[in-house]
């Protein structure tokens, strides 16, 4: 499984560690991801994702699971989430047109 968020798409970076004395050497800078249970209000489900921890104050902010997969571009989720987002999709236009 690759160190990647499933909903940013964040990845690590490479760069260098400098010594003092000016010494340059390859390191990584790895995302820092959790393992979450987030709640679907559509879906009344919990769905468990690996995520980083910028990711998790972004979907707080945004108001939910829900809310942050609906502004989200495609490109960026795992083909895992898109599966969810493609599922809330049809549950919220299934309640839309019940109602």
């Amino acid at each position: 499984m690759p160190r990647q968020c499933e909903l940013t798409g964040k990845t690590g970076l490479v760069g260098n560690l400098v010594s003092h004395a000016n010494n340059k050497t390859k390191r990584r800078y790895q995302p820092n991801l959790c393992q979450v249970t987030l709640l679907s209000d559509a879906l009344k489900r919990k769905v468990r994702l690996r995520i980083s921890a910028n990711a998790l104050r972004t979907v707080e902010h945004r108001g939910g699971l829900d809310a942050f997969l609906m502004k989200a571009p495609d490109l960026e989720l795992s083909l895992n989430v898109r599966r969810l987002k493609r599922e809330i999709k049809k549950t919220i236009a299934e309640t839309v047109e019940a109602a």
